[in-house]
């Protein structure tokens, strides 16, 4: 699936975590440049299933696990990482940002981020559109962020 520098044991949990590590300094980027930066610097051919991308998430998050105390915990951290490297394996997802106030925590706000594949979320508990209101995104191909 992932070919070229992602080859070998250790090349692509090594940058998982590289990347992992950087997210803190990344989110200082204002949005439009920090969707650029994160878009691979040549559009992937469209690549695999819904299960391959599943696939490549579990591994992504289990290197990021393997990361902590350095690599913080969260969403912000899994959902960047796992969209600058689905988006380079070429899975076609795009990145949303939402806020909104959950039940289990009245009068609190409370933001999420997670990715779409084909118009569904991918790899979350529970479906976070009816939970958060959608405020920003980065489209699948990363180029004009709304």
């Amino acid at each position: 699936m992932l070919k070229g520098r992602f080859e070998g044991p250790s090349g692509l949990p090594v940058q998982v975590l590289l990347f992992g590590l950087a997210v803190p300094l990344l989110l200082r980027l204002k949005l439009e440049r920090l969707a650029l930066w994160l878009e691979p610097p040549s559009s992937p051919p469209p690549h695999g299933s819904r299960a391959e991308a599943e696939a490549l998430v579990r591994r992504i998050d289990v290197w990021l696990r393997a990361g902590r105390p350095l690599v913080r915990p969260g969403c912000l951290t899994r959902g960047l990482t796992r969209y600058r490297f689905l988006r380079r394996a070429g899975f076609p997802v795009s990145l949303r940002f939402g806020i909104g106030e959950l039940a289990e925590r009245e009068d609190h706000l409370e933001g999420h981020c997670w990715l779409v594949l084909d118009g569904e979320p991918l790899a979350e508990r529970r479906d976070p559109r009816p939970l958060y209101t959608e405020t920003w995104r980065i489209p699948a191909d990363g180029r004009e962020p709304v």
